[in-house]
């Protein structure tokens, strides 16, 4: 039985076909009613010509729909192709056409953006709609062509199942930090046994060697009452949501709750923690984590606390996740583990875990086993010496950027026999080992001659109290070449100095790493997932 996502998913629905899957809103799908729609779709790619390798673009917000989607791709052997629900008409056709897309499953509230680009996707075979309502702005577009998604879902029967292959490609398209957006590519095979290895012992599963052992300690974990529930609060589209939220705990059997909001409620969140006894939620940072503790403090309309008994594990990736955020949840949900993965669509890096009792700081990761640290010449950055080198991430490696031989060979390479990524984050090592993480290179900050990583400013913007969140960027500047300059948001209801925010921050760090201004605005540029949006800061920091 080979490892992958379909394989394993079909075997689970075999052995715990009455446990709830997937939830959204008021519509929960059990694991054979899971399966079961997922393999109408897979017939409905089939029927429109699709093939083992097509891909298919899912152009949705979180949804009960999306996962059957992702799961049809996957029975028919395909490539699904993550797209950003807030692209625009020419970035998603960016998507769709370089991704080679011959279907695409969309949302009805998407559909303008849908109907005004199709004309020039000649490859595309199969358009299918999923009703969510009118566009932001009360519009309802038809899009010719277009079929309902519950009518392909009731105009197919299922697809037999198949034999798949370890070597079928899984595709998660990352924006990063700069450029176009890029298909990274992963044998599934490699993807499954990673995210098998890593997220069982944490589901409190006994580690499964092969993936015919899947299912039946599922199965028993089910029967004694242990199913795990995951919220992936940040968006499925996205690598965060998708793999620590959805993927790590469906691939041990558990039940996956989306949310309806189109940006994070945090009441909303914890309304469904107590309806669904959610285990794990899968946020982005302190973006995310404050929500929650404001939500907590504020407690139900009627006054009474949100019963958070149930949380064991509240996981996040991609961005800073800073102490004193995390120690706030802490003091609210005592019995949760917060882990905090450094990563990217790239590869796996390190880990730190914090809960009651055991403490730790920010951007201070236990490294991975595979995972090293290199200077510019690829020699291993010896601990302790304080030299700054690049993470490179090893293991389970993607074969590539899918179309980008360039970029492919400058992120993935070849060092003393042993094949690494580099997804270009900077860091140095302590004497045990411990990764402290300075930030992406591709933001870098030169002034006056001094490099200034972004994050460790921002961490220490943050810690002001008034501040809610912050990014930093560097503004041509005559005297320093380029100024360190800090774009802010404020708690509401408070006021802060820009004096007094540039004056702790030289508290901390040199005086050359403090910002020379500080811009405040209502809300901090930031991506559905969290992540920093350095373009526009950098945009609201130059028209300043």
């Amino acid at each position: 039985m080979e490892m992958h996502f379909a394989t394993i998913w079909e075997s689970i629905a075999d052995a715990i076909p009455e446990a709830p899957a997937v939830s959204n809103g008021d519509t929960t799908r059990t694991w054979a009613e899971y399966d079961d729609r997922g393999a109408r779709l897979a017939q409905a790619f089939a029927a429109a010509g699709l093939q083992p390798d097509s891909k298919v673009g899912l152009f949705m917000y979180n949804c009960n729909e999306y996962l059957e989607s992702q799961f049809g791709v996957f029975k028919m052997r395909g490539v699904a192709i993550n797209v950003n629900y807030r692209y625009l008409d020419e970035e998603l056709w960016y998507l769709l056409d370089n991704s080679d897309s011959e279907a695409i499953v969309f949302h009805s509230s998407l559909a303008d953006r849908v109907a005004r680009i199709v004309d020039r996707l000649p490859n595309l075979k199969l358009l299918i709609v999923v009703d969510d309502g009118p566009s932001f702005d009360g519009t309802v577009t038809e899009v010719p062509g277009a079929v309902a998604y519950e009518d392909v879902i009731a105009g197919h029967e299922q697809m037999d199942r198949i034999e798949r292959s370890e070597d079928d490609i899984y595709m998660l398209y990352t924006g990063g930090t700069t450029g176009m957006p890029k298909g990274v590519m992963y044998a599934i095979g490699g993807l499954c046994r990673g995210l098998v290895a890593s997220g069982f012992p944490l589901l409190g599963l006994e580690l499964a060697e092969t993936a015919d052992q899947i299912a039946p300690r599922v199965q028993a974990l089910v029967d004694a009452g242990g199913q795990y529930t995951s919220i992936p609060c940040a968006p499925v589209m996205h690598g965060t949501g998708c793999w620590l939220g959805w993927f790590i705990p469906m691939v041990g059997g558990s039940h996956i709750v989306t949310l309806t909001n189109r940006s994070l409620d945090a009441h909303e969140a914890l309304g469904t923690v107590e309806r669904h006894g959610v285990n794990g939620l899968t946020i982005v940072g302190d973006s995310f984590a404050k929500p929650f503790v404001r939500a907590l403090d504020e407690g139900k309309p009627d006054g009474s606390a949100y019963d958070t008994s149930s949380i064991r594990m509240m996981n996040s990736s991609g961005v800073m996740w800073t102490t004193e955020v995390k120690n706030d949840l802490i003091d609210r949900i005592e019995q949760v583990v917060i882990i905090d993965a450094m990563g990217s669509t790239e590869g796996s890096m390190g880990t730190q875990m914090m809960a009651k009792g055991m403490q730790a700081e920010t951007a201070r990761f236990t490294k991975g086993p595979l995972a090293k640290v290199f200077n510019e010449r690829d020699e291993e950055v010896v601990p302790g010496s304080g030299e700054v080198g690049m993470v490179a991430a090893g293991g389970n490696v993607p074969l590539g950027y899918f179309k980008d031989p360039e970029k492919s060979a400058r992120t993935f390479r070849v060092i003393d026999g042993e094949r690494y990524s580099f997804p270009g984050d900077f860091a140095t090592v302590e004497t045990d080992g411990t990764l402290i993480l300075l930030g992406r290179g591709s933001q870098v900050i030169n002034t006056g001659g001094e490099k200034v990583f972004p994050e460790e400013v921002e961490e220490a913007v943050k810690r002001v109290e008034g501040v809610l969140d912050c990014l930093v960027v560097g503004v041509p500047d005559e005297k320093f070449g380029n100024a360190v300059t800090a774009v802010a948001s404020l708690v509401e209801g408070t006021s802060v100095d820009a004096s007094a925010i540039i004056a702790s921050v030289k508290g901390e760090l040199a005086g050359f790493k403090a910002p020379k201004t500080v811009i405040f605005v209502d809300q901090v540029p930031r991506a559905p997932n969290g992540k920093a949006n350095y373009k526009a800061a950098k945009a609201i920091a130059e028209a300043f």
